[in-house]
C-alpha cells in the first residue's frame, strides 16, 4: 500500500507561488522584483482554483508560476541589483562625510546595466522582434518629446530622440510606409518590414507637461528594454541596406533645428570590400593541386561529358517516340488559347471571377513600386504654419523633394521662390501677398498629403460636387482612417450613402445566402410535396390562412415580390436568431455574461454610428439652408439685370 500524500504538497499548490514567497526566495525588494519581472517578461498568473492553491484561504493574493521564479534565480541582473544597492549605500556615506574626491571616483566605477542578453532570450528570431516593435516605437516616440526629470534622465531622452530619427531615416530609405492617420491623440503610422505590419503613434509637436499621476519608474523600466531592442533592430535593418549604423550626427545642423537632415547616412564601404577580401583569403588558404590531382580532375571531366552525351541521346529518343507538338495538337489547349483575350483574361459571358485577368507577382510589385514613388517627381515647399516634422517625413518616405521656411529650421534644400516647386503646402484661409507673387505652383492644404498616401494616388485638389476640396480656404473632406474595415457593419464610412453602405455590409451575406438558396429551395419543395401527399386538407387550410394574412398585411408600397436573395437573407437571419437563442440556453452564466457584454458593445457602436449619421444630416441641412438664400439672391440679381436690358 502506497503512502498517503500530505495535503498541500502536490498538484496546483506546487505549481504556483505567491509574491511574498517569491520575494523571500529571491532576496530582493519589491521594487527590484517588479523591475526584474518587466525585463524578463514574467507576469502574474490566475490559478483555476484560488482556494485550493491558497490552502483554503480566500484572501486576495498575487500568484506566479513556481518555475518562473526558479528561472529568475539564475538571472545575472540579480547580482547587478545587489551591486547597485551596495554602491548607493557607499555613495550616501561618502556624501554625508563630504568626501567629494572619493565620491567622484566611486561614481566613475558604478555598476552598469546591460540588457543585451535579455533581447537574445526574449526574441530568438528577427521576426519576433519586429512583431513586438509596436509598443517599443510608441513609447520611444512619446519620450522623445518629453522633458527630462529626476526619473527620466537627459541621456535617456536624447537616446529616444536619436533612435526615433534613425528609424524614420530607415523608413525613408526603404520606402516601407503604408498608412498614416491624423487623430486627436497623435499621428498614426504603419510600415511593413519583411511582411510584418508595424503600427505606432507619434504625439503632436506641442510642449508636453509631465503628469503627476503616472508611475514613471515602471515606464522607465520598459523604456530601457525598448531602447535596447530598437538598437538591435536598427543595426540589422541598416546593415541590410548597406548603411553604417549608427549614422553620424552633425552637431551644427542639430543645433539649427535641421531635423532629419542632422543625421548623415553613409554607405558601409567596408562591407563592399569584405567580399573580395574574403574570396582572396579563401583562395590563398585553399590547398594547391598536385600533378596527380590534375590528372584525376581531367578524367573526371571526361566521364561527366560522356554521361551528359548519353543522357542527351536518350532524351532525343524519348522525344522521337512520343508524339511531337507539331504532329498532334491538344484540343483543350486550343480552346483555352481561343478563350484567352489580349489582357490574359478568360472570355466568359458573365462578369465573374473567371473573366478577370490573373494577378501576377510582377503586377503586384509594379503596383507597390508605383505607390512607393507616389511623390517621386514632385517638389514640395512647407510654409511656416505647417507642422514640418510629420509632413516632411511622409513626403520623403514617398520620394518627394522637400523644402521649408527658414523659421522651421535650417538646411532647406529648396528656396521659396524656386521654379522647381510643384506644390506649396499652406494651412491658412487667406493667402498673403508674398505667396501670390511666387512662381506658378499648386497651393494645397497639408491633409491632401495624408489622404493621397492612404488612397495610393494623387487626389484632385479642386473642389468636388460635395463642396469640399484641398485648396486653401476650402472645407476639407473627412479625413478617414485607413485602419477601418469598411465591410464591417460596426464601422462608419461617411463617404458612402445609406444605400451604398447597406450594399457594402450585405454583399458577403447575400453571396453566402445565394450559394445555399438553390439547395434549400429544393429541400423545401420536396417537403411541401410530401406534406401535400400526406394531408391535402391541412395544406388547403394553410394556403387559405396564408392568403388571408397576405391580404391583411398588404400595403400599396409592397407590390413587388421578394427576390430569391431577400428570401434567403430573411431565412438565414431567422436561422441565425434561432441558433443564437439555442446557444444562449446552453451557455454557462459566465459565458452568457460575456456574450451579453459583446452584444452591448456592438449595440453601443451601432448607436454611435446612428449619432454620426444624425449629425451629418443636420450639418447637410444647415449647409443647404445657408445656400438657399444665397442662390435666391443671385437669381433676383440676374432677373433685375435681364429686366433692365
Amino acid at each position: 500500500m502506497g503512502k498517503i500524500k500530505k495535503k498541500g504538497t502536490t498538484g496546483a499548490v506546487k505549481n504556483y507561488i505567491s509574491r511574498r514567497q517569491a520575494l523571500k526566495k529571491l532576496q530582493i525588494s519589491l521594487k527590484d522584483f517588479r523591475r526584474l519581472c518587466i525585463l524578463k517578461g514574467i507576469y502574474p498568473r490566475e490559478p483555476a482554483n484560488k482556494k485550493k492553491v491558497n490552502k483554503g484561504s480566500t484572501a486576495p493574493t498575487t500568484w506566479y508560476y513556481r518555475k518562473d521564479i526558479q528561472y529568475l534565480l539564475h538571472e545575472p541582473l540579480l547580482a547587478k541589483f545587489r551591486e547597485w544597492k551596495i554602491f548607493a549605500r557607499k555613495m550616501a556615506r561618502l556624501l554625508t562625510k563630504r568626501q567629494w574626491s572619493t565620491a567622484e571616483a566611486l561614481e566613475e566605477n558604478k555598476p552598469v546595466f546591460t540588457f543585451d542578453h535579455l533581447i537574445r532570450e526574449r526574441y530568438p528570431t528577427f521576426t519576433d522582434a519586429l512583431r513586438d516593435l509596436d509598443d517599443a516605437l510608441s513609447m520611444i516616440f512619446l519620450f522623445a518629446t518629453m522633458p527630462s526629470t529626476n526619473v527620466l534622465k537627459k541621456d535617456l531622452i536624447e537616446s529616444c530622440q536619436r533612435k526615433s530619427a534613425e528609424f524614420l531615416h530607415y523608413v525613408i530609405q526603404a520606402r516601407c510606409l503604408r498608412k498614416t492617420f491624423i487623430s486627436i491623440k497623435g499621428i498614426y503610422y504603419q510600415v511593413e518590414i519583411k511582411g510584418q505590419p508595424i503600427t505606432w503613434i507619434v504625439p503632436h509637436q506641442f510642449s508636453q507637461s509631465v503628469p503627476t499621476d503616472v508611475d514613471f519608474k515602471v515606464m522607465h523600466t520598459f523604456l530601457q528594454l525598448y531602447d535596447t531592442l530598437l538598437g538591435f533592430v536598427m543595426f540589422r535593418l541598416y546593415s541590410e541596406l548597406n548603411l553604417k549604423y549608427p549614422p553620424a550626427l552633425d552637431a551644427a545642423k542639430d543645433a539649427g533645428a535641421a531635423g532629419l537632415d542632422a543625421l548623415t547616412l553613409e554607405s558601409a564601404g567596408d562591407a563592399k570590400d569584405a567580399a573580395p577580401a574574403a574570396q582572396a583569403a579563401a583562395t590563398a588558404s585553399a590547398p594547391k593541386l598536385t600533378a596527380e590531382d590534375k590528372k584525376r580532375l581531367k578524367s573526371l571531366k571526361s566521364k561527366i561529358a560522356s554521361i551528359k552525351d548519353t543522357s542527351d541521346d536518350t532524351d532525343v529518343t524519348m522525344d522521337e517516340a512520343s508524339p511531337s507538338a507539331d504532329d498532334t495538337e491538344d484540343p483543350v489547349a486550343e480552346d483555352f488559347d481561343d478563350a484567352m483575350d489580349a489582357d490574359g483574361a478568360v472570355a466568359g459571358d458573365d462578369g465573374d471571377i473567371h473573366s478577370k485577368p490573373l494577378v501576377t507577382y510582377s503586377a503586384l510589385s509594379r503596383t507597390l513600386s508605383s505607390k512607393q514613388s507616389l511623390f517621386s517627381n514632385l517638389v514640395f515647399y512647407i510654409s511656416r504654419e505647417v507642422p514640418r516634422s510629420a509632413v516632411e517625413f511622409v513626403l520623403r518616405a514617398f520620394g518627394a523633394t522637400v523644402g521649408w521656411d527658414a523659421v522651421l529650421g535650417a538646411g532647406s534644400p529648396v528656396a521659396a521662390d524656386d521654379a522647381r516647386i510643384t506644390h506649396h503646402l499652406v494651412d491658412r484661409p487667406t493667402l498673403p501677398e508674398s505667396v501670390a507673387s511666387l512662381p506658378r505652383r499648386v497651393l494645397v492644404q497639408p491633409q491632401w498629403v495624408f489622404d493621397c498616401v492612404n488612397a495610393g494616388k494623387l487626389l484632385l485638389v479642386a473642389g468636388t460636387e460635395h463642396g469640399t476640396g484641398y485648396a486653401p480656404g476650402d472645407s476639407l473632406p473627412p479625413h478617414l482612417s485607413p485602419f477601418v474595415d469598411e465591410a464591417s457593419p460596426l464601422e462608419y464610412n461617411p463617404t458612402l450613402s445609406d444605400d451604398e453602405e447597406v450594399d457594402a455590409h450585405e454583399m458577403v451575406e447575400e453571396d453566402a445566402a445565394l450559394a445555399d438558396s438553390d439547395e434549400e429551395e429544393e429541400e423545401d419543395e420536396d417537403e411541401d410535396e410530401d406534406e401535400a401527399d400526406s394531408d391535402d386538407d391541412e395544406d388547403a387550410m394553410e394556403v387559405e390562412e396564408h392568403k388571408k394574412a397576405k391580404k391583411a398585411a398588404a400595403t400599396p408600397a409592397a407590390t413587388k415580390k421578394p427576390t430569391a436573395a431577400q428570401k434567403a437573407k430573411a431565412k438565414a437571419a431567422q436561422e441565425e436568431d434561432d441558433r443564437l437563442a439555442m446557444a444562449k440556453l446552453m451557455m454557462s452564466n459566465k459565458d452568457k455574461k460575456l456574450f451579453e457584454a459583446i452584444k452591448r458593445t456592438e449595440q453601443k457602436k451601432q448607436d454611435e454610428i446612428k449619432n454620426l449619421k444624425r449629425k451629418k444630416a443636420m450639418i447637410s441641412a444647415a449647409k443647404s439652408d445657408k445656400a438657399a438664400p444665397a442662390a435666391t439672391a443671385t437669381g433676383t440679381k440676374k432677373a433685375k439685370k435681364a429686366r433692365t436690358q
